[in-house]
C-alpha cells in the first residue's frame, strides 16, 4: 500500500502541474464525482458531467444503447447533475461554486443561468413534494458566496473568512434550497433557505419516496475518535506486564501511560506520543484499545451526528441520525419502503500500528487486534429507517486475522462503495464499488435482514473507479460512469453483464489516466480487495482522522533530511518506527514540494 501511495503522489497528484512530453501541461484536481449521471424523466436521455473537461455530455437512449449528441461547456470539475424536466438539467460545479442551469431542449443545449453558491457544492437533488419543486445542493459554510445568507455570530465577509473555523460548536454543513420557478435576478439566484447543519462538509442528498423530505450526510463525519496529549497520558516508569501499563502516580482521572510495547524490534525505545481513545456508547466513556477509561482526560462533547432529514416544506430539521459512518460517500431512497441506504466506510483508526503485528502481540490481550493492515476503513452499507440506523459490512467474508488473505477472497469484495440506484420495485439495490472496478447487486429484503453471502456471482465487472449509476428499466439497463477511464457502462440488469463501454473525451493525459488506479484500486493494493491508499486519502485528499500507523516490527530510520539548527532532542533526531498518532495528509499539491508525508520519512 505505501509504494502504491508513493506512485499516486508522483502519478497522480492534484492540483499540480502535470507536464507531458509533446503535450500541454494539465491539472488535475481530482475532485470526486457524486451523482455524475441523470436520465431525462422520459428516459430518452442520458446526461454525464465530464469533470476533467468542465462540459455536460448528453446522450439519446436508443433501445438501450447509449449515443452521444451534444457537450455543453458550464463551470469547473462538475461533479453532480440532475434532470428537473425534459428540457431542463442542473448541473453542480464543485470548483466554481456555481451551478450550472441548461436548457437541454434548444438547439443547441446552453447554459442560461448560473448561480453563485457556498463553497465547493457537492451534491443536487429535486425534490416535488407538496409546494412543489424545490432543488437542493450541498456546500460547505465558507466562501465568497456566503455572505448575507445567514446570521453568523461573526458574518462571513471576505475579510473574516476563516471567521467559521474559530467559532466552537458553529454549523458547517450547508444546504442551498431553491425554488426554481422563482430564482430571482442575482447571481445568487435568492435561494429560499440556506439550512445549516451540525456538521463540517456535506455530500450526499436523497428524497423521500413523497418528495416531502430530503435527506443530507455529511462527508467526513468521523467516529468519535480523538488523540490525548503526551501530558495527559502520564507515562511514567517501567512496564508492568501483568496488566500492559505503565505504572506511576497519574491521578485518580488517568488509568496509566500508554500501552506496551515501549520499544521496536531492535529493543530501542519508542519516543513518547499521543494516544488515540474512542468513545464507548455502551457505558459513554473515552476508551483506549485496552478499555481503559480516559473520560476526565476528554473535555468535550463529541456527537457523530451522520444524516439529517430536512422537510421540504419549511426547512426544518426533522430528525437527525447518529452513527451512520466515517466516510459518508452516497445515498438512495427505496421508493417503496422509503428506507434510505447510505454507502460508507468505517474506519478502524483507534488500533494501532500498521506493520505485521509480531511484536506488539506479546502485549496485546488475546482476541485485540494488533495492525489495521489490511483493516483501515470497512466498506459499508448502512440502512436507515425512520430513526433507526443499521450498517451493514460488504465484505463479511474477510478473515482480517489472516494478514495475506487467499487469492480468492478479494474477488467477493466490493471496496469503496459510491454511487447506489434502486429498482422501482424496490427489491434490488445496485452499489457502485469505485476501488474494484464492479457494481454489487443486492437484494434489498437480504442486505436489510444481513442474511446475504458476498460473492462475485453478484458482482458486475465494469470499467476502472464506477462512481455513478441510472437505471433504464424501460430497457433493462444500467448505466454506470467510470472515473478511471471516462467510460460509461452499458449493463444488461436480466444478465448482469456489460454490454458495452461508451466513452467520454478526455483531455488528461496518459501518465494521469494510467496512474489513476494506483491510487484507489484495492485489487492492486490489497490482498483481501477492500483497502487502497484512497481509503484514507479519500480522492486524492484526506479522511479527516489521526491514526497511530507506527510499526513495532520495523528498524530505526537514519533522518537525512536537512534540519534546523539547535536539534532540540538528539535522541530523538532519526525516524523510530513508532511515530504516534498524526492526521492523514492531502495528497493534492504536494508535487515539488519534498519530503511531506508525515514526519517526511517516505522520502525515497
Amino acid at each position: 500500500m505505501r509504494r502504491a501511495l508513493r506512485l499516486s503522489a508522483a502519478v497522480l497528484l492534484a492540483c499540480v502541474f502535470l507536464p507531458q512530453a509533446g503535450a500541454a501541461s494539465f491539472i488535475a484536481f481530482e475532485s470526486g464525482q457524486v451523482r455524475p449521471l441523470a436520465m431525462s424523466p422520459d428516459g430518452t436521455r442520458v446526461f454525464a458531467v465530464n469533470t476533467p473537461d468542465n462540459r455536460l455530455e448528453i446522450f439519446s437512449v436508443s433501445g438501450g444503447s447509449l449515443v452521444h449528441t451534444d457537450s455543453v461547456p458550464v463551470g469547473l470539475e462538475p461533479v453532480a447533475v440532475a434532470a428537473r424536466s425534459n428540457s431542463e438539467v442542473w448541473v453542480v460545479n464543485h470548483l466554481s461554486d456555481s451551478v450550472s442551469i441548461v436548457d437541454v431542449g434548444s438547439s443547441p443545449p446552453r447554459v442560461t443561468r448560473t448561480l453563485l453558491v457556498g463553497d465547493e457544492p457537492r451534491d443536487i437533488v429535486v425534490a416535488s413534494g407538496t409546494v412543489g419543486d424545490r432543488v437542493m445542493i450541498t456546500t460547505a459554510r465558507r466562501g465568497q458566496n456566503w455572505a448575507g445568507h445567514s446570521t453568523d455570530p461573526e458574518p462571513m465577509a471576505v475579510p473574516n473568512a476563516m471567521a467559521p473555523f474559530r467559532i466552537e460548536g458553529l454549523n458547517r454543513a450547508m444546504v442551498w434550497v431553491f425554488d426554481p420557478a422563482n430564482l430571482g435576478a442575482n447571481l445568487e439566484g435568492n435561494p429560499l433557505q440556506v439550512i445549516s447543519l451540525f456538521g463540517d462538509t456535506p455530500r450526499a442528498l436523497t428524497v423521500s419516496a413523497d418528495g416531502n423530505s430530503v435527506y443530507a450526510a455529511v462527508f467526513h463525519s468521523g467516529n468519535q475518535t480523538t488523540t490525548l496529549s503526551e501530558g495527559s497520558i502520564c507515562d511514567t516508569s517501567g512496564p508492568n506486564l501483568n496488566n500492559n501499563i505503565v505504572q506511576g502516580s497519574c491521578g485518580a482521572s488517568r488509568p496509566g501511560g500508554l500501552p506496551l510495547p515501549h520499544d521496536n524490534v531492535d529493543n530501542i525505545d519508542r519516543p513518547e506520543t499521543g494516544l488515540i481513545v474512542k468513545f464507548n456508547q455502551g457505558n459513554s466513556r473515552w476508551e483506549d484499545e485496552l478499555g481503559r477509561n480516559w473520560t476526565g482526560e476528554v473535555r468535550f462533547n463529541l456527537p457523530d451526528l451522520d444524516v439529517f432529514e430536512i422537510s421540504t416544506t419549511s426547512g426544518a430539521i426533522l430528525n437527525s441520525l447518529p452513527h451512520v459512518g466515517t466516510v459518508n460517500f452516497n445515498m438512495a431512497t427505496n421508493p417503496v419502503t422509503n428506507r434510505v441506504y447510505v454507502s460508507n466506510t468505517e474506519a478502524i483508526n483507534e488500533v494501532r500500528f500498521e506493520g505485521p503485528g509480531i511484536h506488539a502481540d506479546g502485549f496485546k490481550p488475546i482476541g485485540e487486534p494488533n495492525t489495521v493492515q489490511g483493516h483501515l476503513h470497512e466498506a459499508r452499507i448502512t440502512v436507515i429507517d425512520g430513526s433507526n440506523v443499521t450498517p451493514r459490512h460488504l465484505n463479511k467474508h474477510i478473515d482480517y486475522d489472516v494478514l495475506k488473505a487467499p487469492p480468492s477472497v478479494k474477488s467477493h469484495t466490493l471496496a469503496t462503495p459510491t454511487g447506489m440506484a434502486v429498482s422501482s420495485d424496490g427489491s434490488t439495490l445496485y452499489v457502485a464499488a469505485f476501488g474494484s472496478g464492479k457494481v454489487g447487486v443486492f437484494d434489498t429484503a437480504m442486505l436489510e435482514a444481513d442474511t446475504f453471502t458476498p460473492s462475485s456471482l453478484s458482482h458486475v465487472t465494469v470499467g476502472g473507479g464506477p462512481s455513478g449509476l441510472v437505471l433504464d428499466e424501460d430497457n433493462d439497463r444500467l448505466y454506470v460512469f467510470n472515473r478511471f477511464d471516462n467510460t460509461i457502462s452499458v449493463v444488461n440488469t436480466l444478465t448482469n453483464t456489460e454490454l458495452d463501454a461508451v466513452p467520454v473525451y478526455n483531455p488528461e493525459p496518459a501518465n494521469i489516466v494510467e496512474g489513476r488506479p494506483f491510487l484507489y484500486d484495492a485489487n492492486i493494493s490489497s490482498s483481501n480487495g477492500e483497502a487502497s491508499c484512497s481509503s484514507c486519502h479519500v480522492f486524492g485528499d484526506l479522511d479527516s482522522l489521526a491514526w497511530d500507523l507506527g510499526n513495532p516490527d520495523d528498524e530505526e530510520h537514519i533522518n537525512n533530511l536537512p534540519i534546523n539548527e539547535p536539534i532540540l532532542d538528539v535522541n530523538y533526531k532519526d525516524f523510530h518506527p513508532m511515530k504516534g498518532p498524526m492526521t492523514t495528509q492531502t495528497l493534492r499539491g504536494m508535487a515539488n514540494h519534498g519530503a511531506m508525508h508525515w514526519r517526511g520519512d517516505r522520502s525515497v
